[in-house]
């Protein structure tokens, strides 16, 4: 595996870290929100560049998502959309022409943000044992149910939802996809501060929801074969980004510890060292998942691999912070950073699919081993 750039990927991100050099230079250090960076990349041709050329993509290999994850880490910007990666595929690859022409192009410029409405109140990462219900009358889905963890559901306009249709169905066979309007009449979404201090996630209800019939994503039932398509997209660290802004806060913390002469420890040395290696493993086994992307290999079954070995590097991170910074973590000396690192990879662990979950599909798919309890 050749790790260097070839000179068209060179010029790339030469021209990309000029980018962004200037546009965080012009906004004097100020992050812009969300649809306004997401817009912002668009007009450059940086947002779905991997994708088709004729769904609005700009038909490149998947090499430059990983080039552009990586500068916009190093230049401490915003980090990307990652439900273009996983949901916007997902209805790039299953759904209708019409459903296509209707969401694609507002999802890859920022006009629709999307959510995932896959867990449940004891139904988080055992999905098949959902309870929210879609029934169809006449030409409308009629929804009611909870989901809960329904990560930026309060700056959502659509969900990407899972619900039973096929109540009598084998339960991982009586679940489908539908695509509902967060400002349809009886959604209602109820933010959740989490340990880390900030709101990225919510309860969602919905109450007697109506959806139109064609808004089902592939047919009934299919369901759970497109979640499962979609969580390997979600737990393959290379393709949403989740390497490089770990290795970018990992070299803000060596910078911390060279400046305050805390490397002279050999405790921080072994710790910052111990982190450095789980990143590096998590970062060969992305580079693997992007070399199979690049022959075009579909996500394959190893996507429980990376998981673990993303929430280990995460957690491992969160974990060396508080250790380099010491007492200064608990008393709030460093500003509260260290501590909010911390709680902010603390639950890599559980979502996108627990690491016992995660563990029990090795298990089954690699070692033949029957399912856990």
């Amino acid at each position: 595996m050749d790790f260097n750039d070839n000179p068209k990927e060179a010029q790339y991100r030469r021209t990309l870290r000029a980018w962004l050099r200037e546009y965080m230079a012009a906004r004097g250090g100020i992050h812009p929100s969300p649809r306004e960076w997401q817009r912002a990349l668009y007009e450059r041709g940086y947002i779905g560049q991997t994708w088709p050329a004729e769904e609005g993509g700009g038909g490149l290999a998947a090499t430059y998502d990983a080039i552009l994850h990586h500068e916009v880490a190093q230049a401490g910007a915003p980090p990307l959309p990652v439900s273009i990666a996983y949901l916007g595929r997902s209805i790039l690859k299953f759904g209708t022409e019409a459903q296509r022409e209707r969401f694609l192009q507002p999802t890859l410029n920022g006009d629709i943000a999307w959510c995932q409405g896959f867990s449940e109140p004891g139904a988080g990462s055992d999905l098949a044992a959902m309870r929210t219900r879609a029934e169809l009358v006449g030409d409308e889905w009629v929804i009611d149910g909870q989901k809960m963890w329904t990560s930026r559901a309060h700056l959502s306009d659509w969900c990407f939802l899972l619900a039973r249709t096929e109540p009598d169905a084998p339960r991982h066979r009586g679940i489908s996809v539908l695509l509902v309007d967060m400002t349809n009449p009886g959604v209602s979404v109820a933010p959740i501060k989490t340990s880390d201090g900030l709101t990225h996630t919510c309860e969602t209800f919905f109450d007697d929801v109506h959806v139109p019939a064609e808004n089902i994503l592939g047919s009934r039932g299919q369901g759970w074969s497109i979640a499962q398509w979609a969580l390997q997209l979600e737990r393959g660290p290379a393709r949403i980004g989740m390497v490089s802004p770990l290795q970018h806060s990992l070299g803000e913390l060596e910078a911390i510890a060279r400046d305050e002469q805390l490397d002279t420890s050999i405790d921080v040395r072994r710790a910052l060292a111990k982190a450095y290696v789980d990143l590096q493993v998590l970062d060969l086994n992305s580079l693997r998942q992007l070399s199979n992307e690049v022959v075009g290999k579909e996500p394959g079954s190893d996507g429980p691999v990376a998981k673990l070995l993303w929430s280990l590097a995460a957690q491992s991170l969160g974990r060396t912070w508080t250790d380099v910074r010491g007492a200064g973590a608990l008393t709030g000396a460093d500003g509260g950073h260290a501590i909010e690192v911390y709680f902010h990879e603390l639950p890599t662990s559980v979502y996108g699919g627990s690491a016992q979950i995660q563990r029990n599909l090795l298990a089954q798919r690699f070692m033949g081993m029957p399912r856990g309890g």
